[in-house]
Parts: structure tokens; sequence; C-alpha cells
């Protein structure tokens, strides 16, 4: 009996030893995603080293450099001096666009594209035309050298620009239309 009464007290006291953590088969040491971040580094290194070379023959052409990472150049620049509205969040502006490769190749040639309508930061556009319409007056023309990470990276525009190509875009903007917020709305009523 007292073997049975010590099997029992062991039972019930092992029964209630609170659960241990389970730890796993193997541990990453995040060792992948420093060395996707390294890679990525000397692509766009890469690439941006490619855009001069590409620019560098070009001397007669006065290529600006944007805070947001990419170069561009005026092919037709607004003299007005009365208007010097660039687009800000929201308002509409409605531009033509082509695409070539950094050799000039075309991708989507001039009229391929349809004129398109875009609310600033408001719709989905690829993040270099994105930020370059900003930088943009009416009836302005620019052409734009974007590296892949600011056109369409990765995945490409899954038609006819691959993963990781770096691209120009000439882009003609013709209108700008200011956000009309909801008290100027209201007043028109």
């Amino acid at each position: 009996m007292k073997i049975i009464a010590t099997i029992v007290l062991f039972l019930f006291f092992s029964a209630c030893k609170s659960p241990e953590a389970r730890y796993p088969v193997s541990q990453n040491s995040g060792s992948y995603i420093d060395e996707s971040v390294e890679r990525n580094r000397e692509m766009i290194a890469e690439e941006e080293d490619y855009i001069k070379q590409v620019m560098g023959k070009n001397p007669d052409t006065e290529y600006l450099t944007s805070a947001d990472g990419f170069w561009y150049y005026y092919n037709e620049k607004s003299t007005d001096t009365t208007n010097i509205e660039t687009p800000e969040f929201g308002d509409v502006v409605v531009f033509d666009y082509s695409i070539s490769t950094i050799e000039g190749e075309p991708i989507y040639g001039e009229g391929e594209k349809p004129t398109r309508e875009y609310a600033i930061d408001r719709e989905k556009l690829f993040t270099g035309l994105r930020q370059g319409l900003k930088l943009m007056k009416e009836g302005e023309t620019v052409t734009f050298l974007f590296p892949s990470h600011k056109a369409f990276g990765y995945y490409g525009d899954k038609e006819k620009i691959g993963s990781n190509v770096p691209i120009i875009a000439k882009v003609t903007l013709h209108n700008i239309k200011e956000e009309q917020t909801n008290n100027e709305t209201n007043n028109q009523e």
C-alpha cells in the first residue's frame, strides 16, 4: 500500500509542474536579412554608377539630382513667372508619359500610354513618377532617370518591364487642378 501511496504522491507532485517553454530546433541569427540588405545596396550602387555613365555620355544636358534619389532634366521648362505652382497632396494632375530603357530603347513609346489623371499621393503610381510630378509645373516636359527601386522594383510592371530595371520616363504635365477643401465645396453649392 505504501508503494501505491508513494506512486500517487509522485504523480501528484510531478503533474503540478508548470509548463516549460519549447525552443525551436534551429535558430536563425538574422544573417539572411543582413545579406539581402547588402545585396540590395550593391545593386543600387551599380545601377546608380551605370546611370551616371549614361549621363556622362551627354555632357550638353544639364542633369539635376533630386533629393529623392533620381536624376532629371528639362526638355521644356516653364518660363511663366506668375505661375510657380507645383502639385501638392490631393491636387489632380493631367499628364502624358513614355518609358524607355536607360540606353534609350522605347518600352512604352509616346502615345502608347493614355493621358492620365492622377490625384497626388492618393492613387497608385510608381514611386519615382509620383515624386517627379511634384517637381513639375504646368506645361513642362521633364525626362527622369530612375534607378529600379524608384521605378518598378523587383516585380517589374508585369507586362514589358522586368525585375530590377532602371528606366527613363519622359513626362509632360498638362494641367494641375488644386484640391478643393470642404469649405470651398460647400460655398459652391
